[in-house]
């Protein structure tokens, strides 16, 4: 999950506390996911128990995270609805409240994360007027950005998702040829992620807030810009092809492919430069370490035991164990921190010879890397549809692993 939105998240619990709005009361979680799981273990460390996670999913139906059991939706009719408050930190928040008056459920639902400021249902006045500051915002950072690249072609990434970025780098450049544009620049969030566009050469990259980049968004949807294009998968930006995705499975690179770009299937993607080294990677000693990645901000985590057993095997083989961490993130036990920027974590793998990661945007950063590579799959569904992660994420050219309830790391 994102540093910034985290911390949203927990500005918005601790007012919950302080207003006394969930204290006695059971508390549900709606929409198994990172985000949720994070929210979970938040809200155990303020010393709260979390009754259930309730999710539309019959696959994850039943099974538990951190003890915590994953329960259709209408279990929580079977409860004293005004005992009970229903916390969102899941994207989908309109549907899942609106899904909860369907089934007649009157209790508290409380939003803990605000992750578009334009998507908002409401039409009431207070909510209109607010849109219409959020586009005057916006429109004035365009013309901010217009005024210093001179009205060139304004290309905006809305989420601070390293693998987006890099599929959506991947196969811009056909979409620039095919437009004829001369003159456009690239607006990310955060530093990490212009990084991954600067790895694919030379281009013109602004880095905003989140926020910033939300309001951009809305007064380009709003004003209908012909001179911006939103690259991403999610409606209202492009297409609309999460819908098929309940009848076909669709690898995430194709959809940003054939649905964001309107390529052939069979178009070749763009790689990116290699990188370049960086202060530190002489302390990894070359073909004798692994790089271990089990952080990731938009996927469900692994439980403690499978990197422990990682670890312990990786050892007993006589390798270098570091873990890759950022912020506050810490290293694996019997093993040494390492924090390479975005553009030297090929080269650390390269160097190490092998790495282990959960499969995140980082793996696409490094999907061209010489070494070996092994992806690590929590065995869980794409949003709600029939298609299981590693169907949608696999990675060509690597060991992609599915990690299932009590699975053993073999020692090869």
């Amino acid at each position: 999950m994102d540093r910034l939105l985290y911390e949203d998240m927990e500005k918005n619990l601790d007012t919950l506390i302080r207003e006394k709005s969930i204290q006695g009361k059971k508390i549900f979680l709606f929409g198994h996911c990172n985000a949720t799981e994070e929210l979970s273990d938040l809200l155990v460390r303020k010393g709260f128990r979390v009754e259930g996670i309730l999710d539309n999913h019959t696959g994850k139906q039943g099974k538990k995270y951190h003890g915590i059991e994953i329960r259709p939706p209408k279990d929580i009719l079977a409860e004293i609805q005004e005992q009970t408050v229903v916390c969102i930190a899941a994207r989908a928040y309109a549907a899942m409240v609106s899904q909860l008056k369907r089934l007649g459920y009157t209790g508290n639902v409380r939003k803990l994360v605000e992750y578009n400021s334009f998507a908002e249902y409401s039409l009431s006045r207070d909510t209109v007027a607010g849109k219409r500051e959020r586009v005057r915002r916006g429109m004035a950072v365009l013309e901010g950005l217009d005024r210093k690249h001179g009205g060139c072609f304004k290309i905006l990434c809305p989420f601070a998702a390293l693998g987006d970025v890099y599929l959506m780098m991947s196969y811009l450049p056909y979409f620039i040829a095919k437009r004829s544009i001369e003159s456009y620049v690239i607006g990310v969030i955060g530093q990490s992620c212009a990084e991954v566009v600067r790895l694919f050469g030379s281009y013109n990259v602004e880095v905003f807030r989140q926020k910033e980049m939300d309001e951009m968004i809305q007064a380009v949807l709003h004003t209908k810009d012909p001179a911006a294009f939103i690259p991403h998968q999610d409606r209202p930006y492009v297409v609309n092809l999460s819908r098929a995705l309940y009848v076909k499975q669709i690898p995430l690179e194709q959809i940003y492919c054939c649905g964001v770009f309107g390529l052939p299937e069979d178009t070749r993607p763009f790689k990116p430069g290699k990188g370049k080294g960086w202060e530190g990677i002489e302390n990894i000693r070359p073909g004798k370490a692994v790089i271990l990645s089990p952080y990731a901000k938009s996927v469900t985590e692994l439980p403690q035991k499978v990197w422990e057993k990682i670890v312990e095997v990786c050892i007993g083989k006589g390798l270098q164990c570091f873990t890759n961490v950022a912020g506050n993130e810490k290293p694996l036990p019997h093993t040494l921190p390492v924090s390479p920027p975005v553009s030297g974590v090929q080269a650390a793998a390269e160097r190490a010879g092998l790495f282990i990661g959960l499969r995140s945007g980082l793996c696409d950063v490094i999907r061209e890397a010489d070494c070996r590579k092994v992806a690590l799959y929590p065995d869980y569904y794409y949003c709600d549809t029939k298609w299981k992660a590693i169907e949608m994420y696999r990675l060509a050219g690597w060991e992609n692993i599915v990690v299932k309830e009590g699975s053993q790391w073999k020692t090869d």
